[in-house]
C-alpha cells in the first residue's frame, strides 16, 4: 500500500508561483513513476507531469517551460509552478505507480486569479 499526501496548494495571482509537494509513505522499497495530474471544474483529469524512476520527466505541452517536476530519494515528488495562468486553476493530484497498481493523493487546490 502507498499513501500519498499533497501540500503546497493555494491561491495566487496570474504570473505567480507555487510549489507542490507529495510525500509517499507505506511498505515499499521504491516507486516507479511519480507525477501530477490536475482536474479543472467541468473537465477531465489530465496529466501535468510525470517523473519515471528511470528516464526523463514528461510534461503536457501547456506547462512546458513553466512547470518543473522533481523527485528525491525519500519518495517525495515536487512540482514547481511558475508563470501561473488562470487556466492552471484546478485540483492537483499526486500520482504514483508501484508494480502494476496506481495510487492517488486526495488533491490540493490551486487557484490562479487574473
Amino acid at each position: 500500500q502507498v499513501q500519498l499526501v499533497e501540500s503546497g496548494g493555494g491561491a495566487v495571482q496570474s504570473g505567480g508561483s507555487l510549489r507542490l509537494s507529495c510525500a509517499a509513505s507505506g511498505s515499499f522499497l521504491g516507486l516507479n513513476t511519480m507525477g501530477w495530474y490536475r482536474q479543472a471544474p467541468g473537465k477531465n483529469r489530465e496529466l501535468v507531469a510525470i517523473y519515471p524512476s528511470s528516464g526523463s520527466p514528461h510534461y503536457v505541452d501547456s506547462v512546458k517551460g513553466r512547470f518543473t517536476i522533481s523527485r528525491d530519494a525519500s519518495n517525495t515528488v515536487y512540482l514547481q509552478m511558475s508563470s501561473l495562468r488562470p487556466e492552471d486553476t484546478a485540483v492537483y493530484y499526486c500520482y504514483a505507480v508501484l508494480g502494476l497498481r496506481a495510487y492517488w493523493g486526495r488533491g490540493t487546490q490551486v487557484t490562479v486569479s487574473s
